[in-house]
């Protein structure tokens, strides 16, 4: 059987950036866990590529039936998760699991799969300079930009509970870092 690798980190703090350039690595041999929803696809999205889409009926189904690793009810029918059948599909065709969840999911996940897992918590430098990032994005209000800083000085508070944490000052030397664990990782029994 595979490991997990999971990755954690307030929005902006460059996780999702940090999993693509994982996920190009040669020897890693990962797969990308495609979470479930419940809400409705977007633009281009394809069932099985981004999301799998489900209605908020099938979602709680599979909560009731315990289908998921973790879940989140992101608000009132909108929910979010990881489906126990994903890694399962993705062990069975031999590969590694990388993850891309809030830090709740993340420590659910490792709790669960204990030394078979890894978390890394991606923090930014500073909760300024993701302030900065995030007004750099300019996709999101002012209002939610404060929203956001204020669910990251939470979640922040979650990192010492991951296995590692890093901090995401320079990409470069975080990759490096990143790409290190893991390999250490995924050569231990």
């Amino acid at each position: 059987m595979g490991k997990l690798i999971i990755f954690s980190a307030p929005s902006g703090a460059g996780k999702s950036t940090l999993v693509q350039h994982v996920l190009k690595q040669p020897g890693f041999n990962l797969a990308f866990s495609i979470s479930a929803t419940s809400r409705p696809p977007r633009g281009q999205e394809v069932n099985g590529r981004e999301y799998y889409f489900l209605s908020a009926d099938e979602f709680r189904g599979k909560i009731t039936h315990g289908d998921f690793l973790e879940y989140e009810e992101v608000y009132a029918g909108c929910f979010y998760g990881t489906l126990r059948s994903e890694v399962e599909r993705l062990w069975a065709a031999g590969h590694n699991v990388i993850f891309d969840v809030d830090v709740k999911g993340g420590l659910n996940i490792k709790q669960q799969y204990g030394d078979r897992a890894l978390a890394i918590f991606i923090a930014p430098p500073s909760l300024e300079v993701l302030e900065q990032r995030l007004r750099g994005r300019a996709t999101d209000s002012p209002e939610k930009i404060a929203e956001r800083i204020g669910k990251a000085e939470y979640e922040m508070t979650f990192a010492p509970r991951f296995d590692h944490t890093i901090v995401n000052d320079d990409l470069r030397q975080a990759q490096s870092e990143v790409e290190m664990l893991i390999r250490e990782f995924l050569i231990k029994d």
